[in-house]
């Protein structure tokens, strides 16, 4: 826990100094924008494979509804107002086959996402990839499926934080107390499954062995809060400077997305810079 605080010994204005010399160095804008691509070629076959599969699974429980919800508080609204049109388009055809065309599709683009930040985490570290081009790509893969899953973790418990609040305190005997302290506490404990997902990435994506979960924690969490930044402070734009209707036309939803996810990929190299730091300080040691 001490080594953790530590930061490798680098005094915090020092840090950030370097991180922004080596982003540039590194060119985590380029990185971001393939990155950025990426997510969009995948967004739309999950939408897709989610309408299915909550079709069959659930129909008529409203658990699309609150999905929805929670992203309309987390996209920005013409990104909103686009996967809104994209789902009632998909809805009303939802199939098995749809469902195992659209997961296929997701994959495949998510991983090749995840790719693009091996890309970036490999640069940060000044390390080339030297993994066999199969074990990359299953690397991948596994990746994209474990962040996936503490993401719909965390999902669930933002999106049924109340329910699983209420049945715990009805098994378990607790009172009204703990139901208002699940409420606040759903929040951050979802952020935090968030969180060892991108500690699982930056852990195991860079072609380097011997990473400490310490050495890797720090980014995680500047990842994570520079992504709560980025997206509030670019709705918070939005609000008061959406101009790219007027830019682009109908084309404008989908800059907006793209922006989005240009960012959060930004966010997410950023925090990879700072681990590479902190290695790099003590390898020197």
């Amino acid at each position: 826990m001490r080594n953790f605080w530590k930061l490798g010994g680098i005094p915090p204005a020092e840090l950030v100094r370097r991180v922004l010399r080596e982003a540039n160095d590194d060119d985590v804008l380029g990185q971001s924008a393939k990155l950025s691509y990426y997510l969009v070629l995948a967004i739309f076959p999950l939408l897709i494979f989610l309408v299915a599969l909550m079709g069959i699974l659930a129909p008529g429980s409203g658990m699309l509804q609150s999905l929805l919800e929670y992203w309309r508080h987390v996209l920005p609204l013409s990104a909103y107002d686009l996967v809104v049109a994209t789902l009632q388009q998909v809805s009303a055809n939802a199939s098995g086959g749809k469902l195992s065309f659209s997961l296929l599709g997701t994959l495949w683009a998510a991983s090749n996402g995840t790719s693009a930040i091996i890309d970036g985490l490999n640069k940060a570290y000044d390390v080339k990839e030297g993994r066999p081009w199969w074990k990359a790509q299953l690397l991948s893969i596994l990746l994209t499926i474990a962040l996936s899953a503490f993401v719909v973790v965390a999902l669930a418990i933002v999106l049924y934080g109340n329910r699983i609040g209420e049945f715990v305190a009805t098994k378990a005997g607790f009172g009204r107390q703990f139901a208002a302290a699940w409420n606040v506490l759903q929040w951050p404990i979802g952020l935090g499954f968030v969180l060892i997902g991108f500690v699982l990435l930056y852990r195991y994506a860079p072609d380097l062995r011997g990473l400490k979960w310490y050495l890797v924690t720090p980014g995680a969490i500047v990842a994570v809060v520079l992504w709560l930044v980025v997206s509030i402070g670019f709705r918070i734009y939005l609000h008061y400077f959406n101009r790219y209707g007027a830019t682009y036309g109908s084309l404008g939803a989908v800059i907006i997305l793209m922006l989005w996810f240009y960012l959060t990929g930004a966010a997410i190299l950023v925090g990879g810079e700072v681990n590479s730091e902190i290695a790099k300080v003590k390898r020197r040691k």
